[in-house]
């Protein structure tokens, strides 16, 4: 039996995250569901591709991952459902699997067209949930739907790099629990770009001349009081392999975070001169 996860704009207050649960368990009582988040901030398909691409390696081939963020049937958003590194996806066409497919191109893609047999304005619950199931039986991709070639791309989430080549301007794609704020640019453009010059970021009035490989690296091990960097500010390159903007043991809750403290927002310019 294959894993289902899923990952929705839907939250926890309301009864959606558990009818689509119920609906899984009355096609498949012995499934195994895991939620990777409920809390993607509403029709944020950034966000969602952000956190699709550092999730679903994690888990083992033949995971089947439904995707319900701005999820409603339309001319322009498409439901699909496709294979791509030996894991499926069952999402709408509106973008977010293009993080992934940027390095990673699907093996086989569909458009579902179970939609006439199925009227539903809760599409994850109704069509998405068919369409996870029948793929854990064994089902084939092509008995859903008809195979196409195509699927939408996001220009947003790709960073932009000048003609002289010694500047990458990207934005914010995601703010973390801890208010640490994630850009688009990653480790490997940055190398590839840089070619080890100097470098300046500028993220809204701050500015950066050291990028660090761990939080703590910005601690004097020998200072009396460990206790006086915290609050503040660095930029790393983060596990998932993309510029970091943060504050030192931030906290939202109470001292606040990169987002709040440096007034950086999603879609917010971050960019590299390489000097």
């Amino acid at each position: 039996m294959s894993i289902i996860t899923l990952t929705t704009d839907f939250g926890t207050k309301d009864h959606f995250v558990g009818a689509v649960k119920g609906a899984i368990y009355s096609e498949l009582p012995d499934a195994k569901i895991v939620d990777i988040t409920h809390h993607i901030s509403p029709f944020n398909i950034t966000e969602t591709a952000y956190i699709l691409k550092n999730s679903y390696k994690s888990f083992p081939e033949g995971t089947i991952h439904i995707i319900g963020v701005d999820s409603e049937l339309s001319e322009d958003n498409k439901h699909i459902a496709l294979e791509l590194d030996n894991h499926y996806f069952v999402c709408p066409d509106n973008g977010l699997i293009c993080m992934i497919t940027k390095d990673i191109k699907p093996s086989k893609i569909v458009e579902i067209n179970i939609h006439d047999r199925v009227e539903s304005s809760f599409p994850v619950l109704d069509v998405f949930v068919q369409v996870a199931c029948f793929i854990s039986r064994g089902g084939n991709l092509g008995v859903i739907g008809k195979e196409i070639s195509s699927y939408k791309e996001m220009t947003e989430i790709q960073p932009k790099i000048n003609q002289e080549q010694n500047k990458i301007t990207g934005g914010v794609i995601y703010i973390d629990n801890y208010g640490n704020v994630i850009s688009n640019i990653s480790e490997k453009l940055f190398t590839e770009v840089g070619k080890g010059r100097d470098f300046r970021i500028s993220a809204a009035r701050y500015t950066f001349s050291k990028v660090v490989s761990k939080y703590n690296e910005i601690v004097d091990p020998n200072a009396n009081d460990p206790r006086q960097f915290d609050g503040n500010r660095l930029a790393l390159f983060n596990s998932a392999g993309y510029l970091e903007i943060a504050i030192y043991r931030s906290n939202l809750k109470t001292v606040g975070g990169a987002s709040t403290l440096l007034g950086l927002g999603y879609r917010d310019t971050i960019t590299i001169e390489f000097l």
